[in-house]
């Protein structure tokens, strides 16, 4: 049996369900028969372009949708043509599952990067959950830490600067990259233009792009080209009024400083 998150991606490889298997095992104990259980669900993978849909509100979903790899967006688009995204998505994210068990979308999801996805049929995952409890109590809690997650957006919107909402959803997004495994919580690769920015902050570009200068001008974070770098943690986090305990991870780590940079040939919220 394995025992640690780190064994279990070792022990599943590259099995495109092995994100959602690491992230349900940190979400409640899971025996080796709930993770087989898991792995053995029916699927089919594709690839897909950024820019595509996976879901547009009004369908009626007939699968749950996996992100495999890339980036996603959720957003609900209003009727003067103005848009409010409510949401990302990274690896190991069911990007709908919601939807199908209340039948309709409310929202769409938009790849905002190419993407691998895992389509698994709606009924094997409603089977897995009868049979495996411990699976469905895994789900539910998961499906909980997102609703969490709606309400912080909500808080910062109605309630934080935009210094503090950009340096918080920084925060968030640095933390869950790193929780998934795509690297260091200073090390933010993101494909989002300042009007995407804008568009979850309730925000103009104007006005993003003004803050992310004061950020950088305040030693806060470095800018280049397609990298965004978390100069001091602590001091973002400060900003932001940051606390990781809305996300709900198994183990969260404390807040530290770093300054490791990544790149990413997707467009950013820099151009």
């Amino acid at each position: 049996m394995v025992d640690s998150r780190e064994g279990l991606i070792m022990g599943i490889g590259q099995h495109p369900l092995h994100r959602l298997c690491v992230k349900l095992s940190d979400r409640t104990e899971l025996s080796q028969e709930d993770r087989e259980a898991i792995l053995a669900l029916p699927l089919t993978t594709s690839t897909r372009s950024a820019g595509q849909h996976l879901v547009r509100a009004g369908e009626a979903p007939s699968s749950c949708t996996l992100l495999v790899s890339g980036f996603a967006q959720r957003y609900r688009q209003l009727s003067d043509g103005g848009r409010q995204i409510v949401g990302f998505h990274v690896e190991g994210d069911f990007v709908d599952l919601h939807f199908s068990m209340l039948n309709r979308a409310s929202q769409s999801v938009q790849l905002l990067t190419p993407a691998k996805i895992a389509d698994i049929p709606h009924g094997a995952v409603i089977d897995l959950m009868r049979s495996r409890p411990a699976v469905a109590e895994a789900i539910w809690i998961d499906s909980l830490a997102d609703a969490s997650i709606v309400q912080e957006w909500v808080v910062s919107i109605g309630r934080r600067s935009a210094r503090s909402r950009i340096a918080h959803l920084l925060c968030e997004l640095g933390l869950r990259q790193e929780h998934a495994g795509l690297g260091d919580r200073s090390r933010i690769d993101l494909p989002l233009t300042q009007e995407r920015l804008g568009d979850a902050l309730g925000l103009t570009v104007v006005h993003v792009n003004r803050t992310l200068k004061l950020l950088e001008a305040n030693g806060l974070i470095r800018r280049d080209k397609r990298t965004v770098v978390i100069s001091d943690w602590d001091s973002l986090a400060d900003v932001g009024g940051f606390s990781s305990a809305y996300l709900h991870l198994a183990s969260p780590k404390e807040v530290r400083q770093s300054s490791t940079m990544v790149s990413t040939k997707s467009p950013t919220l820099f151009e």
